[in-house]
């Protein structure tokens, strides 16, 4: 049987291997395809909903308040541990996705997009904001 350690280090070198186009090939034939079809995000997406509905509680958690979400990480399992860190490679990768996309349909040059390319890789949210504040100022000096 394949543990959850498994499955979790497996997803984290697939989605490490489907950033490697994103950022080194963002024009090629195939990272469009590959951002296009979301191959990538379904997986994790679908991996996601396989540990969440191996968690005990998560659907019964108070998502409320500040204290209900330190209840739900205190009383975390390897499997609620992998759903958390795989929205997190879901989402940010689709960001990263999207960056890339956006940026060749709009004509955002490289040199812009893959500086908040490589935040959103390590803090999602950030890389999203630079992203959207250097798009917002290369549109108005462009």
């Amino acid at each position: 049987m394949i543990s959850t350690e498994n499955i979790f280090n497996s997803l984290n070198l697939l989605v490490l291997l489907g950033w490697i186009p994103l950022f080194i090939f963002p024009y090629s034939r195939f990272t469009k395809k590959l951002i296009d079809g979301l191959y990538l995000p379904f997986i994790l997406c679908s991996f996601y909903i396989y540990f969440l509905f191996q968690t005990n509680g998560l659907f019964s958690a108070d998502f409320s308040s500040l204290g209900g979400i330190l209840d739900l990480f205190k009383s975390s399992t390897e499997e609620s541990a992998a759903a958390g860190w795989i929205h997190y490679l879901a989402f940010d990768y689709f960001v990263g996705c999207w960056i890339v996309n956006h940026s060749i349909k709009k004509g955002i040059p490289y040199f812009i997009f893959i500086i908040p390319l490589i935040f959103t890789l390590f803090a999602g949210p950030f890389g999203l904001l630079l992203f959207l504040i250097f798009r917002l100022f290369y549109k108005r000096f462009a």
